[in-house]
């Protein structure tokens, strides 16, 4: 879950998804705002969080190996994502 910078000011256009808090739940507009910026952002989060939660590539902590170690899982990203394709055309 993406916490965002909840509460932090914002340099440009604030793209930050509305939380509640405590007891305030959110409001219409709030609700309406948070899917408008879901749908924007839902096909560029499943990539990251298959590579994160798939092939735990979450964090580089070797700074040299850290672009080979990036494209490879991209590379992998890929791999998985042809075949999950190809069984669903095989299913069909």
């Amino acid at each position: 879950m993406d916490k965002g910078y909840h509460g932090a000011p914002c340099r440009g256009i604030d793209g930050t998804m509305d939380s509640a808090s405590g007891n305030t739940p959110l409001n219409v507009d709030q609700v309406r705002r948070n899917l408008r910026i879901s749908r924007k952002r839902s096909p560029g989060e499943r990539t990251y969080s298959v590579i994160r939660m798939v092939m735990h590539g979450g964090h580089v902590f070797v700074t040299m190996v850290r672009r080979a170690k990036a494209m490879f899982l991209c590379l992998c990203y890929n791999i998985i994502t042809l075949l999950a394709i190809k069984n669903r055309r095989e299913a069909a």
